[in-house]
């Protein structure tokens, strides 16, 4: 539970709680997304129903601003930042009680907006909304409550997040290699790309050739792919074959996600095959059994099962508790995916409440360095129970947490040989190297998604899933 919040009995959902309640009012962190009509679509505590009217002044706000030929972006009181973001017909709300800086929860209210257009694309939203402006989206998205929920309490506990980037499963290089050429064997027409995760990290992802020469694979999609995947155990029973819209890729077009885990009923290593062809599920379903079968051949799943995110200790490097290393240094013809490495967090970081605070920490570091007004190369902060030092280059963003007492000289020697320590270790830390296929796509798909914007958005499949 985040700090300020009290526990609610097991039966009970965050849509249950009380709206009048001070429980509800000391949450950290409220999200709300509301139409320009004022209807509300989403509350992440408490129900829509009870919230309506509050929502009703949040877009009375929106509008009379509006009518000023101005946008309102943010307002600020002594214990709380409320942060708008306008997409379209959708009107998102932050209302933060954390020491984040306004672009840092304006990113967060971003991801909530691609999670939805993940669900239903943008055009479908437009669409809507040109045709009935009080129309009651909610009737789009039941059941999606819980893929929203789940999104933020990621977002409030994976780095992954603040430093838009993936984070690999540490992994010997040859064993990552030859998964990779598993899934490139494993191709049929209209397949794009081939993803394979275990224990919510990312272990190899293969594109299509042609693809990645049009357009890039963001870090964010493949955050709100996992998201989707950790969202509900239904993905667990069997195959899944499900329209999913990857919005930085295309926001108005579907793909088709065969979603299958492989190693049952453990349920941690799980595959995703995207197709922009909407027939393709028995065909896609068959690059799944030849996946299996050469696995089972090479006793990888075994070999997955042991690999394991790694403990700061075994850097080397006295008095380094922890740290986030982002490199910049990857050829761009590669068009590789942004990528991070971080080790476990332990003691003293080992309870939710301190792994929250070091976060905030790391969150207040980044938005110094990141400052729109003063942005900054290099931070070395003493905290109360810890020394931090950030550090930006054109090769790396980097963000170190130290024992307290720690000097700046003795941060940046530790620094230089945690540096040599990632160089060595990269090629299992990182995919350096994004593996590509070639199948003959059919010509009358677009390689940039499947089914055009004009597909009926009722046509979700996998909110029934949830």
């Amino acid at each position: 539970m985040e700090a300020g919040t009290q526990e609610m009995p097991a039966f009970m959902t965050n849509r249950d709680e009380d709206v009048t309640s001070d429980s509800w009012r000391q949450h950290r962190k409220h999200v709300f997304v509301l139409s320009e009509a004022g209807k509300p679509i989403y509350s992440r505590y408490g129900s829509e129903e009870a919230l309506s009217s509050t929502m009703g002044v949040m877009m009375a706000l929106v509008s009379f601003v509006q009518s000023g030929d101005n946008i309102i972006r943010s307002v600020y009181s002594e214990l709380h930042t409320v942060v708008f973001l306008q997409k379209g017909p959708l009107v998102l709300v932050c209302v933060s009680n954390s020491r984040q800086s306004e672009e840092q929860l304006r990113g967060e209210l971003l991801y909530v907006y691609y999670q939805i257009i993940s669900m239903l694309t943008q055009a479908s939203i437009s669409r809507i909304f040109e045709h009935k402006k009080n129309y009651d989206l909610r009737r789009l998205l039941a059941g999606s409550e819980k893929i929203l929920d789940g999104l933020l309490n990621l977002v409030d506990s994976d780095p992954s997040f603040l430093l838009t980037a993936i984070h690999c499963l540490p992994l010997a290089s040859s064993l990552r290699d030859s998964l990779s050429q598993i899934l490139q064997k494993a191709i049929t027409p209209n397949l794009v790309f081939s993803i394979l995760v275990a224990k919510n990290q990312l272990l190899t992802i293969v594109q299509e050739k042609t693809v990645i020469e049009d357009a890039r694979l963001e870090p964010a999609d493949v955050h709100l792919l996992l998201n989707l995947i950790g969202a509900s155990s239904a993905f667990q029973a069997g195959e899944i074959w499900t329209p999913i819209c990857l919005p930085l890729f295309n926001p108005d077009c579907y793909f088709y996600a065969y979603i299958s885990y492989l190693d049952p009923p453990e349920c941690t290593v799980c595959l995703l095959l995207l197709s922009t062809d909407k027939e393709a599920f028995y065909a896609v379903a068959d690059c799944k059994r030849k996946i299996e079968e050469a696995m089972v051949a090479q006793n990888a799943l075994s070999l997955i099962a042991k690999a394991h995110s790694y403990s700061v200790s075994q850097v080397g490097v006295s008095d380094l508790r922890h740290f986030m290393y982002k490199p910049f240094d990857v050829p761009d013809t590669y068009r590789q995916l942004t990528q991070f490495t971080s080790p476990e967090m332990e003691a003293p970081y080992s309870s939710e409440e301190e792994k929250m605070r070091l976060l905030d920490l790391y969150r207040y570091m980044h938005s110094r360095i990141h400052s729109s007004t003063r942005p900054l190369k290099l931070i070395y902060h003493v905290a109360e129970r810890e020394t931090l030092l950030a550090w930006v280059t054109s090769k790396f963003e980097l963000y170190t947490c130290f024992s307290p007492l720690v000097t700046k000289a003795c941060a940046i020697t530790a620094i230089t040989k945690l540096l040599r320590w990632i160089k060595k270790e990269e090629e299992r830390l990182f995919i350096r190297y994004p593996p590509k296929y070639s199948t003959t796509p059919n010509p009358s798909k677009s390689s940039r998604g499947g089914k055009s914007d004009q597909q009926d958005s009722t046509e979700n499949g996998f909110l029934t899933l949830l």
